[in-house]
C-alpha cells in the first residue's frame, strides 16, 4: 500500500503506484479537470508523474501560487511548436519565463518581424484546439544529442552538449514537437488559453556578440482573459507613461551616444531633482545625518581591501596616473568608512551617520541601459550608519519610518518589504551571517511588519532589507534599501574604544531610501505620467496674458510669486490664449494664471487647473497661500 498525504493532512491509500493526475481524480472529476502538475515532497512534477512510495502531495492548479510559471513555461513551448509549423527549417534555442511572460530565441533563414506575430499566434490557439497531450521522456546526454541532430536541431544539441555526461534528460512531446526542459508542463496544450504575443528582437547565441544573430520572440501568458486583459492595459498605459517619451515632450532630460548610459539634465529636469534632493537633504537633518562628500576615484588597493575588486571588478570603470591604478567608484561606503577612521571614536560617539548624495559610475552592459531607470553614472541618497551590535534594531526601525514617510510623501502607498539573505559569493563566515539576517529580522519584527525572504539575493557584505513600490498602474519598483554589514568596518580598519577599554569594530548599515537619483525620477515620471505634484512640478504655475496691454501685469505677479520661492514663468507671446492654454496644459503644468484687462485692473488672476477646472479669480497673495498648502515653495 502506498500512503498519500494531503496538504490538509489527511491520507489516501493506494494499493500500488499512482499517478497524480489519478489521485486528483480519486478526489472528484473537478480537481481532475483542473490539475496542471503537482507537487511531491516539495518537488514540483507533472500530472503523469507515478508516486511509487509514501509522500506527501500537492495538486497544483490555477489557484496555486506555481501555477503562472508552469503555464508560462508550456506557452513557450506553444510558442516554440507554432513557429516550426509556419517556418519549417526554424531551429529552437532557449526558452525562459521571465517577469510577466516568456521568450523564445529562434534560428531562422531571415529574422522574424512583428508582422509575422499574428500568423504565429493563430497557429498557438489552433494548437491549443487540438487538446494535444504533453508527455515527458527520458534520454541520456548523448541519446539526446543524436535525437536533436536528428532533427536538425544543432542549437539544441549544443546546449546538451555542456551538459555532464552522465546526466539524464527530460524530454516534452506534444504532436509533432519534442523540445528539452526540466518541466513541469501542463498535461495538455488546452489549458493553455490567456496568452499574447508582444514583440520581436534580435539576441546573440549565448549572448556573445561573435555568435550569429538570433530572433527572440517574446510573449506573455495568464491564467485567463481577465488577468490578460488587465496586463495588457497595464502595457498601454506603461507606454503612454514612458518616462523616455515624457522626458522629451516635457524638456527634462536627454540621452546620446557620446554618453552612453549618461544623463544631460535640461533645466527643467534638473528643477525636479532639486526638489527631490533637498527633499532629502532635509530628511538628513531632521534624522542626525552629517552629510559629507568623497572622492569619486581612488586607488584600486582600497577597492581589494573593502572586497569590491574581487566580488565587484566588472563592473567598474579604471583609470591610472603616474603608475597608479584608480578605480571610478561604483559605490560610496568604502569612502565614508574613511571619513569615520579619521580619528578614534568612543562607544559614546555611535551611532555615527553619514550621508552623501554620491556620484557613482558603473560598467552596466550596454544592452542593459534603459533611459534613466538603467545607467552607468548616477547618484544615490546614500548613508552609512556605524554603530554597536546592540543598536542595530532601534536604527534598522527608525529608517523604516523614515523610508515610509518619504515613499507616502512622493505618492506610493502600497509598499512591499523583502530581505535578500546570504549569496553564494560572499565575505564573511555563516556564523556572522546568521547573526545579520536575524538582526534585520528581529528589527522587522519589532515594527510589526511581514516581509518576504530572498534566498541567494543578499550583497556580498551582507544581507539587506528591501522596499518594493507598487505605481500607479500596479508595476513593482524596487527603491530603499537597509543593509547590515559585520565585514567591511573590520577589513578597512574602521574601530571604536568600547565600555571596558577594549577597542572593536563597528556594524556598518548601509541606507538609502529613493536609491539612484535618476531611476527615483524616472519612476516619479510614470508614477505621475508627468503630471506631477505642485510641489515637485518643474514649472509650478504660467502666468498668461490675453493681449500686450497685459504685459506688465503679468511680469509683476510672475516676479512676485517667484520671488517667494516658486517655480513660475510667463508667457507673453502674441498667440491666442486659447492656444497657450492648451499649450501649458500638454506640458502638465499645474496651475494656468490669466490676466486680462479685468484682472489687471482688480489685480487679481484668473486661475484653472491644467485638468481643466476653473477656480475663478483670486489675489497673487491668495493664490501663493494656496500654493504653500500644497507644499510648494
Amino acid at each position: 500500500m502506498i500512503s498519500i498525504t494531503l496538504p490538509d493532512g489527511s491520507q489516501r491509500q493506494f494499493e500500488g503506484p499512482i499517478s497524480v493526475q489519478e489521485v486528483a481524480a480519486s478526489i472528484g472529476p473537478g480537481l481532475a479537470k483542473a490539475t496542471l502538475a503537482g507537487k511531491v515532497d516539495g518537488r514540483l512534477v507533472d500530472a503523469s508523474h507515478v508516486i511509487d512510495r509514501d509522500a506527501s502531495l500537492a495538486i497544483i492548479t490555477d489557484k496555486s501560487p506555481e501555477a503562472l510559471d508552469i503555464l508560462r513555461h508550456s506557452t513557450a513551448h506553444l510558442l516554440a511548436q507554432a513557429v516550426q509549423r509556419l517556418y519549417p527549417g526554424a531551429q529552437v534555442t532557449i526558452g525562459p519565463v521571465i517577469d510577466n511572460g516568456f521568450y523564445y530565441d529562434f534560428a531562422y533563414e531571415r529574422p522574424f518581424t512583428p508582422e509575422d506575430l499574428p500568423a504565429i499566434e493563430a497557429e498557438m490557439h489552433k494548437i491549443v484546439k487540438e487538446a494535444l497531450p504533453v508527455r515527458r521522456s527520458v534520454k541520456s546526454r548523448d541519446e539526446a544529442i543524436a535525437f536533436f541532430k536528428g532533427l536538425g536541431e544543432h542549437y539544441k544539441a549544443e546546449i546538451i552538449e555542456s551538459i555532464p555526461a552522465d546526466e539524464e534528460l527530460s524530454l516534452y512531446t506534444q504532436g509533432e514537437f519534442t523540445d528539452l526542459c526540466r518541466g513541469p508542463h501542463v498535461p495538455s496544450t488546452d489549458k493553455l488559453r490567456a496568452f499574447k504575443l508582444l514583440k520581436v528582437a534580435g539576441a546573440y547565441w549565448r549572448g556573445d556578440h561573435n555568435n550569429p544573430m538570433l530572433s527572440r520572440i517574446y510573449g506573455t501568458a495568464w491564467l485567463n482573459e481577465k488577468d490578460l486583459k488587465a496586463y495588457l492595459h497595464q502595457l498601454e498605459e506603461a507606454e503612454k507613461r514612458d518616462h523616455r517619451k515624457i522626458g522629451k515632450a516635457l524638456d527634462l532630460f536627454h540621452l546620446q551616444e557620446e554618453g552612453p548610459g549618461l544623463v544631460f539634465w535640461h533645466p527643467k529636469g534638473w528643477a525636479i531633482w532639486q526638489v527631490v534632493e533637498q527633499y532629502m537633504r532635509k530628511v538628513y537633518r531632521e534624522t542626525g545625518y552629517g552629510e559629507v562628500r568623497c572622492p569619486q576615484i581612488l586607488d584600486v588597493e582600497l577597492w581589494k581591501k573593502s572586497g569590491h575588486w574581487d566580488n565587484y571588478k566588472d563592473n567598474m570603470f579604471f583609470t591610472e596616473s603616474e603608475k597608479r591604478t584608480y578605480a571610478v567608484k561604483p559605490m560610496n561606503c568604502p569612502g565614508h568608512v574613511q571619513v569615520f577612521n579619521q580619528g578614534l571614536h568612543s562607544y559614546r560617539d555611535l551611532p555615527i551617520r553619514y550621508g552623501e548624495f554620491g556620484a557613482c559610475h558603473r560598467n552596466e552592459p550596454s544592452g542593459a541601459l534603459h533611459g534613466i531607470l538603467r545607467v552607468r553614472g548616477f547618484t544615490q541618497d546614500d548613508g552609512h550608519i556605524f554603530c554597536t551590535e546592540d543598536q542595530v534594531e532601534s536604527e534598522v526601525r527608525a529608517f523604516h519610518q523614515q523610508a515610509l514617510k518619504v515613499y507616502a510623501d512622493f505618492g506610493f502607498s502600497d509598499i512591499q518589504i523583502k530581505i535578500a539573505l546570504r549569496p553564494e559569493s560572499r565575505l564573511g563566515d555563516d556564523a556572522t551571517w546568521d547573526k545579520a539576517e536575524e538582526a534585520l529580522r528581529g528589527a522587522l519584527r519589532a515594527s510589526g511588519v511581514e516581509w518576504q525572504e530572498l534566498p541567494g539575493e543578499g550583497a556580498f557584505y551582507g544581507p539587506k532589507i528591501e522596499y518594493h513600490l507598487k505605481d500607479a498602474i500596479g508595476r513593482t519598483w524596487q527603491l530603499g534599501t537597509m543593509q547590515v554589514d559585520f565585514m567591511m568596518p573590520g577589513r578597512l580598519g574602521a574601530e571604536y574604544v568600547d565600555e571596558h577599554s577594549q577597542r572593536r569594530h563597528p556594524v556598518m548599515l548601509h541606507r538609502a531610501i529613493v536609491g539612484s537619483m535618476e531611476r527615483f525620477i524616472g519612476i516619479l515620471i510614470e508614477h505621475h505620467a508627468g503630471q506631477f505634484p505642485t510641489w515637485l512640478a518643474p514649472v509650478q504655475a504660467v502666468v498668461m496674458n490675453i493681449t500686450d496691454a497685459q504685459a506688465e501685469a503679468v511680469e509683476a505677479a510672475r516676479k512676485t510669486l517667484a520671488n517667494q520661492g516658486f517655480r513660475v514663468i510667463s508667457d507673453l507671446r502674441n498667440e491666442k490664449i486659447g492656444y497657450k492654454i492648451r499649450e501649458h496644459t500638454l506640458q502638465r503644468v499645474p496651475y494656468l494664471l490669466v490676466i486680462g484687462d479685468r484682472e489687471k485692473e482688480s489685480g487679481t488672476l484668473s486661475v484653472r487647473t491644467r485638468g481643466g477646472e476653473d477656480l475663478g479669480s483670486m489675489s497673487v497673495d491668495a493664490f501663493a497661500a494656496r500654493l504653500r498648502e500644497e507644499g510648494a515653495g
